[in-house]
């Protein structure tokens, strides 16, 4: 079959995202390692270039953006500098902070690496992992309830930081069911059993197993399929992707399935890869597309983020030229 992959293309740009979750900063120190540190066996790095880049459900943001449909964030950031500094790159990305609330009791999630060359040396994070307060929850849930009836599909991205809660995601999916807008959910281990209702769960196979407690052979199709059905079973959901790493992506929806295997790439990095494969699969989600043409394209596209080093939204000619080159229907 003939897919017209330029006027689904063309069809993202007419698309609102609300994307849900736990938001941070993405830093990065490069430099050069000539010598070890006399005050330590560890070496010392040279630096040579700075960044900070929106990760998390941000980066979910700015792959949703460069694929040419408008997000929209509801998040919590603490109101401190690295708050402050999440402010500023999402106004010089383009995105719009009319869902990001401030909170005086959190900081904000910020992951210091540092590399050398390709080699990541080390990473420091600073973050908080509890709940929000439920003053905070009740803001955010604000923001959520005003700009969901807006949109086509809302994301779930969850990073366990505690800005997403069960009451929180069951009133946000509720309410989605109400006005007919697909919700699809990229989780963590917390809040796994708490998606009731959601029309796509994209867990990868660890989360799959962590969330099961049970262990599997991926392998093994037959015991794949089973820890797919129960999972559809027990959260009553329409349809479950599942990235499976090198082995490509499997798709269970309603009537159908499909194992859709990974392209070969030249691996530089796999951070960011989740972000993208749920970006993607949503818009699919919103324009309606059969399931194994949304799991066929968010297969494509995570591959093709894993060829940067760092996090990195996807480029929307890349996708769309690989698309016409390799998926058939």
């Amino acid at each position: 079959m003939l897919i017209d992959f330029d006027s689904i293309f063309d069809n993202f740009s007419r698309l609102r995202v609300l994307i849900i979750g736990d938001v941070m900063i993405d830093s990065y120190l490069w430099g050069d390692v000539t010598r070890i540190s006399p005050e330590a066996p560890v070496p010392i790095v040279q630096v040579k270039q700075r960044d900070k880049r929106l990760g998390g459900a941000a980066n979910v943001a700015l792959n949703v953006q460069a694929l040419g449909a408008t997000p929209i964030l509801c998040a919590t950031v603490g109101k401190d500098s690295d708050g402050q500094d999440f402010l500023d790159i999402l106004a010089k990305n383009n995105l719009s902070a009319d869902g990001i609330c401030l909170s005086d009791s959190r900081v904000t999630t910020i992951k210091h690496r540092i590399l050398s060359g390709h080699q990541h040396l080390l990473r420091v994070d600073s973050e908080q992992t509890n709940l929000l307060s439920p003053a905070d929850s009740a803001e955010l849930w604000l923001r959520i309830e005003a700009i969901l009836p807006t949109v086509h599909v809302v994301i779930f991205e969850d990073y366990d930081k505690g800005v997403l809660s069960e009451e929180l995601i069951q009133k946000t999916i509720a309410l989605a069911q109400k006005l007919d807008i697909p919700t699809i959910v990229d989780p963590k281990l917390r809040n796994f059993w708490h998606y009731k209702g959601a029309t796509v769960f994209k867990p990868n196979l660890k989360e799959l197993k962590e969330g099961l407690k049970t262990d599997f052979n991926p392998k093994n199709l037959d015991e794949l399929k089973q820890a797919i059905t129960t999972l559809k079973e027990r959260l009553s959901l329409k349809q479950a992707l599942v990235t499976l790493s090198e082995r490509g992506v499997y798709i269970d929806a309603e009537q159908e399935s499909h194992l859709i295997p990974a392209h070969v790439r030249a691996i530089a990095d796999v951070s960011g890869a989740g972000d993208t494969v749920v970006s993607v699969a949503s818009l699919a989600l919103a324009l309606g597309l059969k399931p194994a043409l949304m799991a066929g394209l968010a297969n494509l596209a995570g591959g093709l983020v894993c060829e940067h080093v760092g996090v990195v939204p996807i480029v929307r000619e890349e996708l769309l030229a690989e698309a016409k080159a390799n998926i058939v229907l």
